[in-house]
C-alpha cells in the first residue's frame, strides 16, 4: 500500500467510528493518524517498523499496530469488522454535499437508509423532512445534491485522475518495447473535468503492450481486450483506453485523439483543402473520383515525423495541446500568434498557503522548507481570518504573532523569503473581517468569500467589487467559489468583476486546487485583454500541496497565459515592489 491508501484506510475507521456513536477522542486519534502519515517523511518500509511508527508524533501504540499490519499485508482486520457492522453502500452517503456523520446516523438507525437510492425515495416521500433535525429545506438540499451526483457520474476531476495517468505514462515510457508514449484526449489538453484516460503507445510488439496494460497494478478490471485498443476500469474507476499504433501512425493518433471534436474537424477540413484525406493513422491522398472528368491534382505529402509536421503541412504553427479546442487557435496559428505559453518553471514563488495556525496541516518552518525544495523563492503564508470558525480562523493576537515569527524565519533564510498574509473574508456587504489598520500591516491580503453564497448576482457582484476597491487587498481568491462536481459557482458577473479588477490593480487568483481550478480556464483571454493579472496560488493546507501547482499551470496554459500575465513569474527582486503597487497608488 501507500502512504495515501494508508491513510485513507485510517479515515475511513474514524468515519465508521463516527457512525457506530463511539467516543469523539477515539475518533479524533484516526483521524489525526490519518494525517500523521500522509505527512510523513519516510517511506512505507518504515511503516512496518514499530520502531519507526513510534515516533511519528500523533500516532500510538494501538494504531501503530494497526498500520504495521496494513503496510505489511494490505488489509486490516478491524477494519474488515468495522464494515461487517454496516451495510457497504453506507459510505457512499458521504458523496452527498451536506450530508456528515451524524445525519447519516440518524438516517440509517430513523429510517434504516443505508445507499443513496433509498436517500432518494425517503426524499420524494417526505419521510427525510420529518426526522428532527433535518425539515423541508435540508430535504430539499439533499434531492438536489443527489440529482447534481448523478448528473456527474462518470466524471472526474482532473487531479482526481492524474497521479494514476502520469503513473502510466512513466511505466510505459520505461518500457523497453514502448517506443513513444503519451496521455492523450482531455487529459492532455488539461479539461478541468475528464471522462476517460486515453494511453497511447507506439510500438512494434502490440501484444506485449497490452499484456503489460491489463496486468497493471493501477487496473482494477478489464472491460475489452484487443489487438490495438483495449478498455480497462482503474482503481479511481475511471476507464482509460490503450491505443497501440506503429511509430509511423503515432503523429496522427497523437493529434486525433488530443484535440477535441470541433479542433479535429477543422485539421481534417485544411487537409481536404489540399486534395488530402486526414485521419488517426495517416494523411493520403484523396481517393479518386471515377466519375469526375478531371482530377485536380492534389499538393505533395510533406514527411510527417511528429505533429508540428502536421500543422506545418497544413501551414499552421505547432498548436500547443492545451489550446486545442476550436477557439481561436487555428487563426492564431495561421498569424503567427500563438503566444508562447507560461511553462512551470517561470514561476518564481506563491501565496495563499495555509498552516497549523488555521486548518493547515504543517507549520510554518515546514511549508518554507517544501517550497524550497520546489525551487521557489518565496510563498505567502495566508491563514483564515477570525470570521471561519470551522477553519480555525485566527484573531488579531494570533495573527500578529504569525507576522513575528514569519518575520523572525526570514532571518535566516538565504534568497528565499516568506511574506505575511491573511485570507480574510468579504463579508456580506462587502466589507472585511479585519480593519484596514490590521491590514496594512501584513505584506498581502487575499480577500474571499466563504459565506452567503445564494446572494443574487448584483449583491454578489457588488460585495466582490466593494472588496476589491479596498486598498489593501492584493488578491481576489477562487473568485465564483465552485467545486468541481460538487459546487456550482455562486451568482456573479465576471466581466464586472474582471473590469473592477483592472480599475483597482487588484490580481485575480488562479486557484490551483484540482476541487477548485477557479477562475476558469475560459475568462483568462478576457482577463489578459483587460490588462488584468494573474496569480496561480495552490490554497495549500498540506506541505505537499504546494505541488497543486502543476495543476495550476495546465489551467493557465489553456487560459492562453504567458509568465508576463502572471504575477507570481516575477522573482524576488521584483515582487515586493509588485504587493506594494495597490496601496500606493
Amino acid at each position: 500500500m501507500t502512504k495515501s491508501e494508508v491513510a485513507a484506510v485510517l479515515e475511513e475507521i474514524g468515519t465508521l467510528l463516527e457512525l457506530k456513536g463511539e467516543n469523539p477522542f477515539k475518533i479524533r486519534a484516526y483521524v489525526n493518524a490519518a494525517r500523521a502519515i500522509e505527512t510523513f517523511g519516510g517511506n512505507i518500509s518504515d511503516l512496518q517498523d514499530e520502531e519507526a511508527l513510534g515516533k511519528i508524533p500523533g500516532i500510538g501504540k494501538s494504531i501503530a499496530l494497526k498500520i504495521k499490519e496494513l503496510a505489511a499485508t494490505g488489509s486490516l482486520k478491524y477494519l474488515q469488522e468495522l464494515r461487517a457492522e454496516f451495510p457497504a453502500a453506507i459510505l457512499e452517503l458521504f458523496s452527498i454535499s451536506g450530508l456528515g456523520a451524524k445525519k447519516i446516523k440518524a438516517l440509517y438507525e430513523k429510517l434504516q437508509i443505508s445507499s443513496i437510492e433509498q436517500l432518494l425515495k425517503a426524499c420524494e416521500t417526505g419521510r427525510v423532512a420529518e426526522l428532527p433535525g433535518f425539515g423541508e429545506t435540508t430535504q430539499a438540499k439533499i434531492c438536489k445534491a443527489i440529482e447534481e451526483r448523478t448528473r456527474h457520474s462518470g466524471y472526474f476531476q482532473f487531479g482526481q485522475i492524474a497521479h494514476e495517468a502520469e503513473t502510466l505514462r512513466s511505466d510505459f515510457a520505461a518500457h523497453p518495447d514502448a517506443l513513444h508514449t503519451e496521455v492523450a484526449g482531455s487529459y492532455r489538453r488539461r479539461k478541468e473535468i475528464v471522462h476517460d484516460v486515453d494511453l497511447l503507445v507506439a510500438t512494434k510488439k502490440p501484444e506485449t503492450i497490452t499484456k503489460f496494460f491489463v496486468g497493471h497494478s493501477l487496473v482494477e478490471s478489464v472491460i475489452a481486450q484487443g489487438p490495438t485498443k483495449s478498455s480497462v476500469r482503474l482503481r479511481s474507476g475511471v476507464q482509460c483506453d490503450l491505443r497501440v499504433v506503429s511509430t509511423a501512425e503515432y503523429p496522427f493518433a497523437l493529434a486525433y485523439f488530443t484535440g477535441n471534436k470541433e479542433h479535429n474537424i477543422e485539421l481534417r477540413s485544411r487537409a481536404l483543402k489540399r486534395g488530402w484525406t486526414l485521419n488517426e493513422y495517416r494523411l493520403a491522398p484523396l481517393p479518386v473520383d471515377a466519375k469526375a472528368k478531371k482530377k485536380k491534382p492534389a499538393n505533395k505529402i510533406p514527411k510527417v515525423r511528429d505533429e508540428a509536421d502536421l500543422y506545418r503541412a497544413v501551414d499552421l504553427d505547432f498548436i500547443p495541446p492545451e489550446l486545442r479546442e476550436n477557439w481561436g487557435e487555428f487563426e492564431a496559428a495561421e498569424k503567427n500568434a500563438i503566444p508562447k505559453l507560461i511553462e512551470k518553471e517561470n514561476l518564481r514563488g506563491t501565496f495563499h498557503c495555509h498552516t497549523l495556525a488555521s486548518d493547515g496541516h504543517n507549520s510554518l518552518e515546514e511549508m518554507a522548507e517544501a517550497a524550497q525544495a520546489l525551487g521557489l523563492e518565496y510563498l505567502g503564508i495566508a491563514d483564515h481570518s477570525r470570521s471561519q470558525i470551522q477553519a480555525h480562523g485566527i484573531d488579531e493576537k494570533k495573527l500578529f504573532a504569525q507576522v513575528a515569527a514569519i518575520r523572525k524565519l526570514n532571518k535566516k533564510f538565504d534568497g528565499f523569503r516568506l511574506f505575511a498574509g491573511v485570507e480574510c473574508d468579504i463579508l456580506r456587504d462587502g466589507s472585511l473581517d479585519f480593519p484596514d489598520e490590521i491590514l496594512s500591516q501584513l505584506d498581502f491580503v487575499v480577500a474571499s468569500v466563504h459565506s452567503a453564497l445564494g446572494l443574487s448576482e448584483a449583491e454578489m457582484t457588488g460585495r466582490m467589487v466593494r472588496a476589491m476597491e479596498n486598498p489593501f487587498v492584493t488578491m481576489l481568491a477562487h473568485p465564483t467559489g465552485r467545486l468541481l462536481l460538487k459546487r456550482e459557482s455562486y451568482q456573479i458577473i465576471i466581466p464586472a468583476i474582471l473590469d473592477a479588477a483592472a480599475r483597482t490593480g487588484t490580481w485575480i487568483e488562479l486557484n490551483a486546487a484540482p476541487k477548485r481550478l477557479d477562475l476558469d480556464w475560459r475568462w483568462w483571454p478576457m482577463a489578459k485583454q483587460k490588462g488584468v493579472k494573474c496569480v496561480i496560488n495552490p490554497d495549500a493546507h498540506r506541505a505537499e500541496r504546494l505541488q497543486d501547482l502543476w495543476f495550476g499551470i495546465g489551467i493557465a496554459r489553456k487560459g492562453w497565459l504567458t509568465k508576463t500575465d502572471v504575477m507570481n513569474c516575477l522573482p524576488l527582486g521584483k515582487i515586493e515592489h509588485a504587493l506594494r503597487a495597490k496601496r500606493e497608488r
